[in-house]
């Protein structure tokens, strides 16, 4: 935790709430080079961001806070996104119920593209090594003649950002300053300029300058709370102070938008959607097929690098044999697939073809990947960190900025707005009880609330990763291939696992 003088640590109600936040403006406006005072800054325009500013700015309560937001990316295009109704964004995310209720809460679902959004109902997942399998639906809890009951909603990223723009623009300028194509160039803690203002010898101060090449001064801005939504590399953590823990998993994820065919048999309800996810312990991880629109889909493919390099150095008509190959042949086979050589006589697809001939497919095995999205297919790194504290003096983290996780269970998005949900209502208690919403013991309420469930989806999907990482028939594969077949019999552990996944 960065250092700080004592006095700045004492007080619950601190003498600038007493005397009032427009009191402190107006004696700084006439002083040349005080910074602009503001009551929360965010620093990230990503979902996590946005989501707070869209959250205050929603909110009777908070909606009067003065509050900036800081981002290096252009907003006002990110405002205009659109693409084809037949394309789709690689960047998507899978959204649980609970999410979905928080952007109910705030106005933003109203926003979003709901063309351009996919909602399944079920979840098939099973061990290509050893063929045990679970099915995630909520079939236990409702009965036969109600519709099926959504376990997760697939949007593009984009069509999420668009829409909290949009709601945060819905809620007019006044007290609210977005920063687009900026950069923060440095973060310092300030000082006690004046005995009779508001003392900042504990508020952050940011320089804000232009992405771009710029000779105009930079902008100085004091935050009376400052919001960490900067990702893994967060300058704001780096200012406050706070360690990491974690590892590289060398791992990367392949990621893709791929056509699909049709299903040999319908779904009944005929609305009904999938997805579907196989671990591959000899190819280094997962690999996942989340339903979008229009008969598409977004590929999720965890593997080793080299694995990953070789997969998106093949032609289209390969890249897809070797998809529809990994939902369908064993591991011998798929090893096999993996090394043979691009010029090779015989195509993927023929190999594949031929080896489906002389496999037992999977019953849950998906629909057959029939295209590829041009410009799709890209690879990103997979790690693992934890802050080791999420709030620190008129700090607060949120985000990939306090976590990053592996994304097998698709729970790092919804992580992040779920410190949101949980940050904007800690701000809403203290500006409803007269407390300074920087304050440590302010902040306490929302660090308490988030960092054990945190800590505990990382720790599971960590766990899981190493677990189906494991080769071979031995005792690991035995393990595995026992819980996934206990937990399937056993409906109130599934219901419980559920529950905890999707944050009920």
């Amino acid at each position: 935790m960065r250092p700080i003088s004592r006095s700045a640590l004492r007080p619950h109600v601190c003498q600038t709430c007493r005397h009032g936040i427009g009191a402190g403006r107006r004696r700084f406006a006439s002083q040349s080079g005080s910074p602009d005072l503001y009551d929360v800054v965010c620093v990230g325009g990503g979902p996590a961001g946005l989501g707070l500013m869209a959250a205050l700015r929603a909110s009777p309560i908070t909606s009067k806070l003065r509050v900036a937001l800081i981002e290096t990316q252009d907003l006002t295009k990110a405002q205009a996104w659109n693409l084809e109704p037949t394309q789709y964004s690689n960047r998507v995310s899978s959204l649980t119920p609970s999410s979905v209720a928080f952007l109910r809460q705030i106005g933003a679902y109203d926003h979003l593209d709901v063309d351009r959004v996919q909602d399944y109902q079920d979840m098939q997942v099973w061990d290509g090594q050893t063929g045990s399998s679970i099915s995630f639906d909520w079939s236990m809890e409702t009965s036969p003649f109600e519709d099926p009951r959504t376990v997760a909603t697939m949007t593009e990223n984009a069509n999420l950002v668009r829409a909290l723009l949009r709601r945060i623009a819905q809620s007019g300028d006044e007290n609210l300053s977005l920063f687009s194509n900026s950069t923060v160039a440095s973060i310092e803690t300030g000082s006690d300029l004046k005995p009779e203002g508001p003392d900042l010898s504990a508020w952050p101060v940011l320089s804000i300058k232009p992405t771009g090449p710029s000779e105009s001064t930079p902008k100085r801005i004091a935050a009376r709370l400052l919001v960490g939504a900067d990702g893994i590399n967060s300058p704001v953590r780096s200012f406050a102070d706070i360690s990491t823990h974690g590892w590289d998993y060398g791992r990367h994820g392949i990621v893709a938008t791929l056509a699909l065919g049709d299903l040999d048999i319908p779904p009944f309800p005929a609305s009904k959607r999938t997805a579907y996810q196989r671990f591959l312990p000899a190819l280094g991880g997962p690999i996942a097929l989340l339903p979008l629109p229009n008969n598409h889909a977004t590929l999720v493919w965890s593997t080793t690098p080299e694995n990953a390099a070789y997969l998106k150095s093949l032609s289209t008509p390969s890249f897809l044999a070797m998809v529809n190959a990994a939902f369908r042949l064993e591991m011998t086979d798929l090893s096999y697939m993996m090394g043979m050589s691009s010029t090779s006589d015989i195509s993927h697809q023929d190999e594949l073809t031929w080896r489906t001939q002389h496999t037992a497919l999977p019953s849950q095995v998906p629909p057959p990947a029939t295209a590829v999205q041009e410009g799709t297919v890209a690879s990103f790194p997979l790690r693992f960190r934890h802050a080791a504290q999420y709030v620190s003096p008129r700090v607060a983290l949120v985000g990939d900025a306090a976590h990053v996780i592996h994304p097998l269970a698709g729970q790092g998005l919804n992580l992040g707005l779920a410190d949101v949900a949980s940050l904007s209502k800690t701000i809403q208690y203290a500006v409803s009880h007269g407390m300074d919403v920087g304050d440590l013991i302010t902040l306490e309420r929302y660090s308490s609330e988030r960092y054990l469930p945190n800590a505990k989806i990382g720790g599971a999907c960590d766990l899981l990763h190493k677990m189906y990482t494991v080769p071979g028939e031995g005792p690991v594969a035995w393990a595995r291939s026992l819980g996934l077949g206990v937990v399937d019999r056993l409906p109130f552990v599934k219901s419980f696992l559920m529950k905890n996944a999707e944050g009920y």
